[in-house]
């Protein structure tokens, strides 16, 4: 089986998704421009994620069993099938609270 060369993963507040943005995010959003977004497509993309990489693989296989990828400043486990991130460094420290991770292909 064929595994992916390198992924985009996008560290995004709380526990975003395509259609909500937590609570903080939208505070923030009414104090800084005095207007109110209710709905991600309206919300500046700088809000979605805070901090992304594009991670390539390594041909080591992590301590979670799953290959290893790494770049930009992160390490990641990364299941191929789920796309599931199963381990995680940013500059050599475990993800903060509040924080998920999102991933997406690169194509080549």
């Amino acid at each position: 089986m064929s595994y992916p060369q390198s992924y985009e993963i996008l560290l995004v507040p709380g526990f975003t998704d395509t259609t909500t943005q937590p609570a903080e995010v939208t505070e923030h959003l009414e104090a800084t421009d005095g207007t109110e977004h209710t709905d991600a497509a309206e919300a500046p993309d700088s809000v979605a994620a805070i901090r992304s990489a594009v991670v390539e693989a390594t041909g080591e296989t992590g301590a979670s069993g799953y290959p290893r990828y790494a770049g930009e400043g992160m390490v990641a486990d990364i299941d191929p099938v789920t796309r599931t991130v199963e381990a995680l460094l940013i500059d050599g420290a475990e993800l903060d609270y509040g924080l998920s991770v999102r991933v997406s292909e690169r194509k080549a």
